[in-house]
């Protein structure tokens, strides 16, 4: 199959995170054995979602080493969007082809599947990778398991590219992102007797503050790094809930925020004046009044950044597939912090725009496909032993 009949085929499956891929991965791995590669799978602990990994040998048959391509198969909820053609089936007019994922990034893995021909008849130098993961959308849960498993196996690659929507140019870096829940305890009382409770929702209004304080904290420091499209380190308060009636003293709030940051900043520069505030103002004034209130912070989704650091070779590499030489560093993450931390040199560069993911009408032009088949052939004419 060509690229666009492939991408035709991944969109039809329903592979919207909150649901199994094992579909679409079950018909990709079955595809490969056909082609006498032998793909395996690492699943999830439920066992309804999988990652796969393929491996096409370098010409010398090793395996170890290479170049991993790599993709997410899941996709976000298309729940009250309001689409001109049914999500999960490609429709294609006006040079574009419209459906969930089509740019997020179902269309790189179809140029990818696409080329594994080209890939099998070329005497590659060294061995090419394909990495298909799940619930990256969802925090990135699905990449740590390929991982794990790769390291298990003794399988180390070199380089990786992740070929998330960046409109084939390529991005060097991007910013983490951490999520975290509070929950906040108090008492409740009569909105009459308001001594004698304490109001779990204006605490944490309190915190809330204090959060964008240091948000806004964040914007003057002197390490900012401007060749991000924003460039300084962001929370946003994106979640709150709390209270049960206008005349209640509410006993509970929880709200969620998340962290971006760049990538040689920690978390701990966040959380740790954050756990002060709550120890020192927050917390003592509430137990005066109810020993037992509390404040709980709890550390969710924790997905790290991708630095530029120690990987000129593959920058010099992509360098030379793509048209547009300028790198590019980005706000949102990606697995590609993970394969970083994983001893693999990472860059991401896919076909499609980031600007159109996640919205009604996802569509990826089917030039970018085209550009993105070319960047693929490209780079395996590098890696063919023939190649001067």
């Amino acid at each position: 199959m060509d690229t666009l009949s492939w991408l035709c085929q991944l969109i039809a499956f329903d592979t919207t995170s909150r649901q199994s891929n094992l579909a679409l991965i079950n018909y990709v791995a079955d595809y490969l054995e056909s082609r006498k590669l032998s793909p395996w799978l690492a699943h999830n602990e439920k066992g309804d979602k999988a990652n796969l990994f393929v491996t096409i040998p370098a010409a010398d048959g090793s395996t170890s080493g290479g170049i991993v391509l790599s993709g997410h198969t899941d996709v976000v909820p298309v729940d009250g969007q309001k689409w001109l053609s049914d999500p999960f089936a490609a429709n294609i007019r006006d040079g574009r082809v419209y459906g969930r994922g089509s740019s997020d990034m179902k269309g790189f893995i179809a140029s990818v599947l696409a080329t594994v021909p080209d890939m099998q008849k070329t005497k590659l130098k060294v061995p090419l990778h394909i990495a298909l993961s799940f619930d990256e959308e969802v925090g990135c849960l699905g990449a740590p398991v390929m991982l794990a498993e790769l390291e298990k196996r003794g399988l180390q690659p070199q380089s990786c590219i992740v070929g998330e929507p960046t409109s084939m140019q390529m991005v060097v870096a991007h910013k983490g992102i951490h999520t975290f829940c509070c929950e906040v305890h108090g008492k409740n009382a009569h909105s009459s007797l308001t001594p004698d409770g304490v109001n779990a929702i204006e605490y944490a209004a309190r915190l809330i503050v204090f959060i964008n304080q240091l948000a806004q904290q964040l914007q003057q420091r002197a390490d900012l790094d401007h060749a991000f499209d924003v460039p300084f380190a962001t929370v946003s308060t994106g979640l709150i809930r709390g209270g049960t009636a206008i005349n209640i003293v509410p006993d509970y709030c929880t709200f969620e925020f998340d962290y971006r940051n760049l990538p040689h900043m920690t978390v701990e520069e966040l959380t740790e004046p954050i756990q002060q505030y709550i120890a020192t103002t927050l917390l003592p004034a509430m137990q005066a009044v109810v020993p037992e209130a509390s404040i709980k912070l709890t550390h969710n989704v924790q997905v790290p950044a991708l630095n530029d650091a120690n990987n000129q070779q593959l920058h010099a590499l992509i360098t030379q597939l793509v048209d547009n030489k300028q790198q590019a560093k980005v706000a949102y993450a990606t697995e590609g912090g993970q394969f970083q931390n994983s001893g693999i040199n990472t860059v991401v560069c896919g076909p499609g725009s980031i600007t159109v993911a996640h919205k009604a009408d996802e569509y990826i032009e089917l030039e970018q496909l085209e550009r993105c088949d070319h960047f693929l052939r490209k780079l395996i004419q590098v890696q063919s032993l023939s190649f001067t």
